[in-house]
């Protein structure tokens, strides 16, 4: 498999009058299945380098493709889900799900004549995710945990060929957070879709991706690699493991060290 997605000598500048330097000489290359993560000391830029491959923010310089053409705005071939499930609390769980099917073509032009196919992935897709009685609740009648398994639904409807996931069980409780790790990967194992994980938690890093990439403090660049040779599907229970236990350690040093050469001023907080 060759790289979907590709990056070279990215920067990214915010401001004009006052302008902060939030990424810098940022390269990087991800193949086509792989699941990687990216993680870094805060405010390092992981948030910004999401919204540049997924077209939101044009670089102040340096190249963006994804699966061979240059991003030049938002993509149709992406899926992303945030900390928050941002679900429309009007629209019940199957239609939140189906709401990039509304927009992204070529869905949105099929729609209405294929609906009871898209209808059945949709609730095929609750299924996986242990909500296929939820279908017609509305989010306020669902948990933090279940709003966010219907979030991952939403982002993969439409067979997006590069999911983006920044924080995605930031807010959920730790039981919780774990529980979703497995059904996140039970979806890749299936279906292998690209994957690119922003967190802050080393260890749902190393227990979801099988590469972790690490930042350095702003200007965020890529300083180092991490491989995971744990086998799939792994279990809760292989967190305690000392194999799994080293490579969080490790990674969890490299950027303690990194974040204590910071200077002052690189240490001020990342713009949204």
């Amino acid at each position: 498999m060759g790289s979907l997605l590709q990056m070279r000598g990215v920067r990214l500048t915010y401001g004009r009058r006052r302008p902060t330097l939030a990424l810098e000489g940022l390269d990087l290359a991800i193949d086509e299945g792989a699941f990687v993560a990216v993680v870094g000391p805060s405010g390092c830029g992981k948030s910004s380098l999401m919204k540049l491959v997924t077209g939101l923010r044009r670089p102040t310089a340096g190249s963006i493709a994804v699966a061979g053409k240059e991003v030049n705005g938002p993509l149709k071939i992406v899926g992303m889900a945030f900390q928050n499930p941002t679900l429309l609390p009007w629209r019940t769980t199957l239609s939140n799900v189906m709401l990039p099917l509304e927009i992204v073509e070529p869905h949105r032009q099929r729609l209405r004549r294929e609906r009871a196919r898209y209808r059945q992935q949709a609730n095929a897709l609750l299924a996986l995710v242990g909500l296929e009685n939820f279908g017609e609740k509305y989010p306020w009648q669902l948990s933090g945990g279940m709003q966010q398994r219907a979030s991952l639904c939403r982002s993969l409807i439409h067979e997006p060929a590069l999911l983006m996931l920044d924080e995605p069980f930031g807010a959920l409780d730790a039981f919780t957070r774990e529980e979703l790790w497995d059904v996140l990967q039970e979806l890749w194992m299936r279906r292998r879709f690209t994957t690119v994980l922003v967190t802050h938690d080393l260890r749902e890093a190393v227990y979801l991706a099988d590469t972790v990439h690490v930042m350095s403090s702003r200007p965020g660049r890529i300083i180092s690699t991490h491989d995971v040779p744990i086998e799939r599907p792994r279990r809760p229970r292989m967190a305690y493991e000392p194999r799994f236990v080293d490579i969080v350690a490790g990674i969890r040093e490299e950027i303690r060290g990194k974040r204590e050469e910071r200077s002052p001023t690189a240490a001020a907080e990342e713009p949204a």
